[in-house]
């Protein structure tokens, strides 16, 4: 009989932007639904890994967020999504990108962590993968909402117009994380970036990290953004912590911003510390917006973001908290 040696901890995020009033009840209600269903796995002596995946595919079925079903549109209006989903405690990943035919992304990046000698696969090749091994190919329709195609509609329009969304430039003579908020408080298009993740800590001390996403809006077909790159969006290692992170993909990349968060905590920061640190670092350096959820092998979690809101949830032993701002 297996005996729990440490108190389970899930921590999700559903995006960091500035999330409106109208839309933060739907907000916080994801992400309390993907608390629900990881937390329960965990409480049952579950996986973190089996916790991950069932808290992320709840919210890529929900519509509010930009994973799955309901996500934002690419230049040619079509769905493509990305996903990670890495164990700690094998240090085994499963990654996809790209994929227009599968409405769960997450446990498709399952099936390449475990059927598959390799890490990651993309497009149809993904898909190709995917249906190999039991997962159902559907029509990419299926995951477009007309919603998303009126706003890619408006996009393209302010495109035209030279009105571009400019909270994608880089450096800025103020680069506090204050100002960072204040600014992208005030614009008006600031756009949604409702990436989703999970990291979780199972009572066997195994740490497990996944991001799932549909891009940003109007994206070139075949961008990869930050979300299923290892060490960029999304890690995990029993040694150091699990992470996950939304926001602005390409500094992301540029910095490897999920693995410099869990080397510090290897380090000796605190998890806590640490995400607060990444955000600064992330926008003093390449005037990147994003939100970050952190969790160390003791169970320590740190949650961060230095946009507007955040819609984030942690489930422990004794609580669960839901939120928009820390």
């Amino acid at each position: 009989m297996r005996t729990a040696t440490h108190k389970p901890v899930l921590v999700v995020h559903g995006g960091a932007w500035a999330i409106p009033d109208e839309a933060a009840a739907d907000h916080e209600s994801g992400v309390r639904k993907a608390l629900d269903a990881g937390y329960a796995v965990l409480s049952r002596g579950g996986t973190s890994v089996d916790a991950v995946e069932a808290a992320v595919t709840i919210m890529e079925d929900d519509p509010t967020f930009d994973a799955g079903r309901g996500s934002f549109l690419t230049s040619d209006g079509r769905v493509q999504l990305d996903a990670l989903l890495m164990d700690g405690g094998r240090m085994k990943a499963g990654g996809v990108a790209c994929v227009e035919r599968l409405r769960n992304p997450i446990q498709a990046a399952r099936l390449v962590l475990e059927k598959s000698p390799h890490v990651y696969f993309v497009g149809t090749g993904a898909e190709q993968f995917a249906h190999a091994h039991g997962m159902t190919l559907i029509e990419n329709s299926e995951l477009v909402l007309d919603r998303e195609r009126e706003r890619l509609t408006q996009a393209k329009q302010r495109e035209a117009a030279g009105l571009a969304d400019d909270t994608f430039s880089g450096l800025e003579d103020d680069k506090s994380p204050e100002t960072a908020v204040a600014r992208a408080s005030e614009a008006e298009d600031f756009q949604s970036h409702d990436t989703v993740g999970a990291i979780a800590l199972d009572i066997d001390g195994n740490l497990a990290a996944g991001t799932s996403t549909g891009g940003t809006l109007n994206k070139t077909p075949g961008r990869v953004g930050d979300s299923s790159l290892i060490g960029c969006g999304c890690y995990a290692d029993n040694l150091s912590a699990a992470v996950s992170l939304t926001g602005w993909g390409e500094p992301i990349m540029k910095l490897v911003l999920g693995k410099w968060a869990v080397d510090r905590v290897a380090a000796g920061t605190a998890p806590e510390l640490a995400t607060r640190e990444a955000m600064s670092y992330l926008y003093s350096r390449l005037g990147g917006r994003g939100g970050i959820i952190l969790l160390g092998p003791d169970g320590r979690f740190g949650i961060a973001h230095n946009t507007p809101a955040m819609a984030w949830g942690v489930a422990t032993e004794n609580s669960i908290q839901t939120g928009l701002r820390l």
